[in-house]
């Protein structure tokens, strides 16, 4: 369950800065199942992707990536998927077919619709100097989140979880999301159900070094 320090082996490594949201949901999925691993800062001001050792890993050069044992594998959410099903089949990977795809649905939601559109204000308003950004990218990229909130507040609002009634993977993805939305200087729509459920992933043991991480 411990982050291992340089020089420990380990079966799995994971290769990625943890100011990266996709390194934080491997993060946090490594320690929701109690596995020691060892993490190799990459990425960011650390450089790394692009060395040879590193694309041998993963051609794309982004993070993260792990290794486990002999298998690599890069993608935040198939690598979620990946350890969940190796250790913790039936629980966090549910193997009831029309729960899991539930799951697997709103795991690519995150990447594919809500990932999408936060990107940019989330690139404006951390990550760029404030006499440089952009402000109608910012409003144009919070009202696309809005719409994308309502829609998983409503979704919330039925269940206690992503899936049902019990914690699964998909929860990992979209609260590492959710995490990063909150922690935008930012006004916003009160989502009541975003925030209950939200509350209750940040006091999990498990999330420390996650969601109690500021933005950067």
């Amino acid at each position: 369950m411990k982050e291992m320090h340089s020089g420990q082996r380990s079966g799995l490594h994971i290769w990625g800065r943890m100011s990266s949201i996709n390194v934080k949901k491997v993060v946090w999925t490594a320690q929701e199942l109690g596995l020691e691993f060892q993490r190799t800062e990459a990425g960011g001001q650390f450089g790394v992707v692009k060395t040879p050792e590193y694309v041998r890993l993963n051609p794309n050069s982004t993070v993260p990536v792990i290794e486990d044992d002999d298998f690599v594998l890069w993608e935040s959410n198939a690598i979620v998927r990946y350890l969940c099903a190796k250790h913790s089949s039936g629980q966090l990977y549910p193997t009831e077919l029309r729960q899991r795809f539930d799951a697997e649905r709103w795991m690519d939601w995150q990447q594919t619709s809500l990932n999408p559109a936060s990107r940019p204000g989330f690139w404006q308003l951390i990550r760029t100097p404030a006499e440089q950004r952009d402000l109608a990218a910012v409003a144009e990229s919070n009202a696309a989140v809005e719409l994308l909130m309502a829609r998983l507040d409503a979704h919330l609002a039925q269940r206690s979880f992503m899936v049902g009634e019990h914690f699964s993977m998909a929860d990992i993805p979209l609260a590492c999301e959710v995490h990063r939305w909150f922690g935008m200087p930012q006004p916003r729509q009160s989502r009541p159900h975003i925030e209950r459920w939200f509350a209750s992933l940040a006091a999990r043991q498990t999330s420390k070094g996650v969601l109690d991480l500021a933005l950067s």
